[in-house]
């Protein structure tokens, strides 16, 4: 009988002295040539594309893909960069290259809940709600994973948990969290990544949960991970994580004792150096043998599941001629369009080439590949800025005027100039042509995280909302003319720029939109390409009663909590073409079956986005507003028509207690169904209300 690979790590590491076990237990693992075990080096990134290692297919960033609210399409993402990862690390292989980010153990995806729109990293994850955030978790962990005899790369669900700024307390901060949002909202995406996306590593954040460092923590790791449900992966630190337990949470004294305590509580890999005192702390009598030999077996089980000892693993003959090949720069592309969200048009898209004969491209983002690959990124030969896209596009038919108008951040970039030195030039072609596409908004300098040395003066975090003060200066002298101005927004993050609402034809927010995103932007603006993105995190006004950065509460956060209206709502997209809705019919059984009735009504072919919200009308606890509880990507020609059927599990029926217990209450549950969330802001801005249905339980 076949031995499993967890017996197989068994036998391995049975023939390993303590020492050599020890040296296993960091993320850079040597080889050891008396057992034949090649060096390998865990750590290696692939947040939406292979990271840090050269060429690779860049695909926007995750929070873009979020905008997708589109599964399928997300396990597709996840196994092309898989397959990438696999074709970099058979040719590093061939080449005898074990540095690091050439492995197959991808740190990815950051499922945390992007709480605070502050927040520097809240870019990485998959927005603000835990019920879309565990879908899109889950499929990017499929597609990483591959669906193979062997583990086509190994995904990794961080950071676990109740982790999401500042950035700049990370190190010490004690995130203090309620049990019920502790298992409403930070849990329920890794508990889903462990049972249902069966994720090969979670990786322990920074913070301190209410005491505990997230690394050393026996109520994250071994009461619920290990034990409540039954994870069977390996556990990594983040990096350098371990250090903070003596040396900014106080935890412990000593670095053997920091090493002890992670170890004893299920942290099998050490992202740092740490783990080098484990051979003292053994000494002191603080760990045993059979704790190094058992995160040794997790890690080694990991490597047989990669085919890493085995001569018939079918990705080895996955070669290098499949990184940044056409078919991953196709999906590249095709994500980017389906990320971008339209926020406002008053008519003016799509463009009609054949009325225009000037377009002034202006704005910081307009020509630059910060605007598109984010953080956590690989590297492209072929990035398609903004303003490369447009003039594709356009071809010779129309004069694209360009001007970067203003610097990013810095009011005065030019020692020897005075500030806003290209204002002059950016209003003269404004004034020569017949529309103005302004391409503001922010980059991976400035959000992003505490240990960039590029943004440290907020350590990654945003102190507002607004605009940098060099791009509202810019704004204020375009918006004066009186010319159309399409808005284009490239940033990871809710911005407020409703300042220009009103004088604004339409507004785009387009986020980090990987190597192909100017491409995608163009076909969006000449409507080669329905917009059909929505929203997956709430933007706010500036000037909104955001609880402190520090409160881990969820009152008054996210669609879920808000108590006043946001300048864009969760959920909210526009489209060039209507959708109608009709016919919602649902009945109970393990959980809702229902069907509803879709129509294309307008004169294009387009993709709707089609959203459920489960509101629970009872008052004996603070309840969500009401909750995302299913989505669904359809695509309709023009004036095509669907019966869609659904069923929403029993478990989204399920309340949190105050003391984190989740039971279905008794009481009136109304089903909301459309395009749109069901707030007054959405109803507002798509003029469309969805339909509902209320029952009792």
């Amino acid at each position: 009988m076949k031995k499993s690979e967890r017996e197989r790590a068994e036998e391995l590491v049975s023939q390993m002295t303590v020492e050599e076990m020890t040296e296993q237990l960091t993320y850079g693992a040597p080889a050891n040539k008396r057992l034949g075990i090649p060096a390998y080096n865990w750590w290696n990134e692939g947040l939406h594309g292979v990271a840090r290692a050269g060429i690779a297919t860049v695909f926007p960033q995750a929070i873009g893909l979020a905008a997708m609210f589109d599964e399928t399409m997300l396990e597709q993402i996840g196994d092309s960069i898989a397959t990438e990862a696999r074709a970099k690390y058979n040719m590093a292989k061939e080449e005898g290259d074990t540095d690091i980010y050439k492995g197959l153990t991808l740190w990815s995806p950051n499922i945390n809940i992007f709480r605070d729109p502050r927040w520097g990293r809240g870019h990485e994850t998959y927005g603000e709600d835990p019920y879309l955030t565990s879908r899109l978790g889950v499929a990017f962990i499929k597609g990483l994973q591959g669906k193979g005899k062997y583990l086509k790369a190994a995904a990794c669900a961080k950071h676990f948990a109740v982790h999401s700024g500042p950035e700049l307390l990370r190190h010490e901060f004690d995130a203090v969290v309620s049990q019920k949002d502790l298992n409403e909202t930070y849990l329920p995406a890794f508990e889903t990544a462990v049972k249902e996306g069966q994720v090969e590593s979670v990786m322990g954040a920074y913070n301190r949960v209410n005491g505990e460092p997230c690394c050393g923590s026996k109520f994250l790791l071994k009461d619920t991970l290990r034990g409540k449900w039954n994870y069977k992966g390996h556990v990594v630190s983040d990096c350098w994580a371990l250090a903070d337990f003596h040396m900014n949470h106080m935890v412990t004294k000593t670095p053997e004792e920091s090493a002890a305590l992670a170890l004893k509580m299920g942290c099998d890999l050490n992202c740092g150096s740490t783990y080098l005192y484990l051979q003292k702390a053994l000494k002191q009598g603080l760990i045993t043998e059979e704790e190094i030999k058992a995160a040794a077996v997790h890690l080694f089980t990991t490597r047989m599941r990669l085919g890493m000892f085995d001569s018939d693993c079918e990705y080895d003959a996955i070669s290098y001629e499949k990184v940044h090949c056409k078919e991953h720069l196709e999906l590249a592309k095709n994500a980017a369009e389906k990320s971008i969200v339209l926020l406002k048009n008053d008519g003016i898209l799509p463009l009609k080439k054949q009325e225009l004969k000037t377009i002034a491209v202006i704005g910081p983002n307009a020509y630059t590949e910060k605007a598109l690959y984010g953080n956590y990124n690989g590297d492209s030969d072929q990035w398609i800025t903004n303003l490369d896209g447009i003039r594709t596009e356009v071809g010779e038919s129309i004069r694209v005027f360009y001007s970067k108008g203003a610097d990013i951040v810095k009011e005065k970039d030019d020692s020897l100039c005075q500030p806003g030195r290209l204002h002059s030039e950016a209003i003269g072609i404004a004034k020569r042509s017949d529309l103005i596409i302004l391409c503001v908004g922010l980059d991976g300098t400035l959000e992003g995280e505490a240990c960039d040395p590029s943004n440290p003066d907020d350590a990654g975090d945003k102190q507002n909302l607004l605009l940098p003060v060099a791009q509202r200066l810019l704004c204020d002298k375009l918006y004066e003319l009186g010319k159309p101005i399409i808005l284009v927004i490239n940033s990871g993050s809710s911005l407020d720029l409703s300042k220009y609402e009103e004088k604004s034809s339409a507004i785009i927010q387009s986020w980090y939109s990987g190597e192909r995103g100017g491409e995608a932007l163009a076909n969006i603006l000449f409507g080669k390409c329905n917009p059909s993105a929505r929203l997956p995190i709430t933007f706010y006004y500036n000037n909104q009663l955001i609880p402190d950065f520090e409160d881990y509460s969820m009152q008054n956060r996210t669609y879920r909590y808000i108590e006043e209206k946001p300048w864009y709502p969760f959920g909210y997209g526009l489209s060039y073409s209507k959708f109608e809705y009709s016919g919602l019919e649902l009945e109970l059984d393990d959980g809702i079956t229902g069907a509803i009735g879709i129509k294309n009504i307008g004169e294009m072919d387009g993709e709707e986005v089609v959203q459920a919200y489960l509101e629970y009308e009872g008052d004996t606890f603070q309840k969500p507003l009401y909750s995302l509880c299913y989505f669904k990507r359809v695509d309709l020609n023009k004036k095509e028509e669907i019966r869609l059927e659904f069923h929403i599990d029993k478990k989204r029926l399920e309340s949190v207690l105050e003391n984190g217990e989740s039971v279905i209450l008794p009481g009136r549950y109304t089903l909301h169904m459309g395009g749109c969330a069901p707030d007054n802001r959405s109803i507002e801005l798509t003029r469309q209300t969805p339909l509902s249905v209320s029952f009792r339980l």
